[in-house]
């Protein structure tokens, strides 16, 4: 009986010994557990509101310029650019020598009895060179004045074509007849201005026009005329030899182009062009 009470008692303390390490190793302890948990657990950031987008920004200015004035805006630039595109056909046709140029070759094309040699293309490629060979220093006095101080920043959109406009002004002015200014102004009911300075760009642009068809009408007469010689040459040598049936073109043909190549006729035509201006 002593053995099985003391047996007791040693289990029962050995129990009170260990029960405390038992408790704390199991999974339902308040206190262990917690931590463990909170220590396995990541911390989950915490939330902030979105920033509002920026607008986007849009350049306004008039001017042509940036804020600090250095340079016009690059949309601007382009918009000025695609309008030049637009408008470069009727500036090219209108405002330079090709109109006459382009006529006068034509004429002489029509003076040699040849419909489509040399082709149009072939002409308007001539004309072309031609005129930027004439326009040369214009457009170059154009570029330094009105151009480059634009893009530089240095003058403002007006004041960049007010400048780069005179160069062109002044050599329309020095083509144009005054006999055209006079009547366009007479039709449109204005004063007749003092000189041709004071003359407005839309009544100096269809003057110069009609002064350069006429200029390209009277060089054109001046071509035709020793092949219109020719041409009455030949007819009457074949009505001589009772030649009805064969065509006088044919014939005379061979003789204009040998007469045009002895003169030298392109380099006649170029010099007496390019003289003109």
């Amino acid at each position: 009986m002593r053995r099985a009470i003391l047996l007791l008692m040693a289990t029962a303390g050995l129990a009170l010994v260990l029960l405390p390490g038992a408790a704390s190793a199991m999974p339902g302890h308040p206190g262990a557990g917690v931590a463990v948990s909170m220590e396995r657990v990541p911390q989950m950031p915490v939330p902030h509101a979105p920033a509002p987008p920026s607008p986007p920004s849009i350049n306004l200015n008039v001017n042509g310029t940036n804020p600090d004035g250095s340079r016009p805006a690059s949309s601007l630039v382009i918009v000025l650019g695609l309008t030049a595109l637009s408008v470069a056909p009727a500036l090219l046709l209108l405002c330079t020598s090709f109109t006459k140029v382009f006529m006068v070759l034509g004429i002489t094309r029509n003076a040699l009895g040849l419909t489509a040699m040399p082709p149009n293309q072939v002409l308007a490629g001539l004309a072309l060179f031609l005129s930027l060979f004439i326009m040369g220093p214009t457009v170059s006095e154009i570029n330094e004045v009105g151009v480059q101080p634009y893009l530089a920043g240095d003058k403002t959109q007006g004041q960049a074509f007010q400048d780069g406009i005179q160069p062109l002004r002044e050599f329309m002015s020095s083509v144009t007849r005054p006999d055209e200014v006079a009547l366009l102004t007479k039709v449109s009911g204005a004063e007749q201005p003092e000189n041709m300075d004071d003359v407005p760009l839309t009544t100096l642009i269809p003057a110069f026009i009609l002064s350069e068809l006429r200029a390209a009408f009277i060089i054109g007469f001046v071509i035709f005329i020793p092949f219109l010689i020719i041409d009455l040459v030949v007819s009457a040598s074949l009505m001589s030899l009772g030649m009805m049936m064969l065509p006088p073109v044919t014939v005379a043909l061979p003789f204009k182009l040998l007469l045009f190549v002895l003169v030298n006729g392109w380099a006649l035509i170029i010099t007496a062009l390019v003289g003109s201006y």
